[in-house]
């Protein structure tokens, strides 16, 4: 008989989701070493999470929504814990490569793209994490982590935007029907920033205050860039900026990347009068493999977050192929494929089309909700 699954309060249910640890002792290495060394950390994330997941197959349990939160310590202590990490290790990898200067232009490329990885698949998604609790250290730990990759607007727009209006034209960060990454991603990087500080602005136009009031909590997010701008300058200079923000860009260009395969031509149902129907987790594409779910945090229960956004990440449940749209891969191989937009299409084209059969029947033109057309 198979054994029984172990508690949540027992640590070693919850260490596989500390895998991300890993990535401290590659990223050491390929900074003070160079070379091949300097693959270890992409490699990691990218490539062994994918082989990882073929051989570990999907993970379809799910744990008790109802477990309190008491019982989930250790679950929560990786989220907690990583802030400190990555801000330790991204300064010391700035301070060591600009004081030595011993790495060549083609190694300081893989060596960022390696730490973006690094700040957006882990440092992201750890922030995601926390920015949805109402905890308010959470909250300020999910800040702290987005302006170390100088994207703090992610967290409004995020909360504000993208969970009220995902599945519809008025949320950037849902990618069209036959739009490539190429095009989805220039667009999002113009228009969520405006979107973010609108709603901001209309959340405290509600409370009866200004764009300017102290509870604006972009004021919050320039201190903590600029503070992290002025790190940089402090450990490195201006070659230690330089390689703050191409760190940055990686991790933004990763974070992007996520959502762009999240809702990838999924679109909720128009009523009439302005309004779409409630979000569903057939809105959001679903991935139950296991090992990207531990490294990810089990970001890829995406369907049962939209559809209960304060639930922590060891208690989203997996949802079935009749309840939500199921990637063929977990994200790490997803990503990789999204930059390539023929196979892109050629994947995901059939399953969007395939999905709207299943859900939506009676829809016979979907030119408007690609557009943004609807009126009435």
């Amino acid at each position: 008989m198979p054994r029984p699954p172990r508690p949540l309060t027992d640590w070693r249910s919850a260490l596989p989701f500390w895998m991300t640890l890993v990535n401290v002792p590659l990223a050491v290495l390929g900074t003070l070493w160079g070379g091949l060394w300097l693959l270890a950390l992409p490699a990691y994330g990218l490539v062994l999470v994918s082989v990882l997941d073929r051989i570990a197959g999907l993970n379809e349990d799910n744990a008790d929504p109802t477990t309190a939160e008491a019982d989930l310590f250790w679950y929560r202590a990786i989220t907690t814990v990583w802030v400190p990490v990555q801000f330790v290790l991204l300064f010391w990898i700035i301070g060591t490569v600009a004081a030595q200067r011993h790495l060549g232009w083609a190694e300081l490329v893989v060596l960022l793209y390696g730490v973006g990885i690094m700040t957006g698949a882990a440092g992201i998604v750890y922030a995601h994490e926390l920015m949805h609790q109402r905890n308010r250290t959470e909250r300020w730990l999910a800040d702290i982590l987005l302006s170390m990759v100088l994207y703090s607007h992610f967290r409004s727009e995020h909360l504000l935007v993208h969970h009220i209006h995902v599945g519809t034209p008025k949320d950037a960060v849902t990618a069209r029907y036959n739009e490539s990454f190429l095009r989805y991603f220039p667009r999002v990087l113009v228009q969520c920033p405006g979107s973010a500080w609108r709603a901001e602005v209309a959340l405290l136009a509600r409370r009866g205050a200004g764009a300017l009031d102290r509870r604006n909590p972009f004021w919050r997010y320039a201190a903590l860039q600029a503070g992290m701008l002025a790190m940089a300058g402090i450990v490195g200079g201006w070659y230690g900026i330089g390689l703050f923000l191409a760190q940055a860009f990686f991790a933004i260009w990763m974070l992007e990347l996520t959502n762009y395969i999240e809702h990838y031509g999924l679109t909720r149902k128009y009523l009439g009068n302005g309004k779409f129907e409630h979000v569903k987790p057939h809105h959001s594409w679903n991935a139950a493999h296991r090992v990207s779910n531990w490294f990810l945090i089990n970001l890829q229960r995406h369907s049962d977050h939209h559809y209960k956004p304060d639930r922590r990440f060891p208690l989203l449940q997996h949802h079935a192929e009749d309840q939500a749209p199921q990637l063929p891969y977990g994200y790490p191989l997803m990503t990789a494929l999204a930059m390539v937009p023929p196979v892109w299409r050629r994947m995901m084209n059939p399953r969007v089309r395939t999905w709207r059969r299943a859900h939506y029947p009676e829809i016979t033109d979907w030119t408007p909700y690609k557009r943004g057309t609807h009126s009435g």
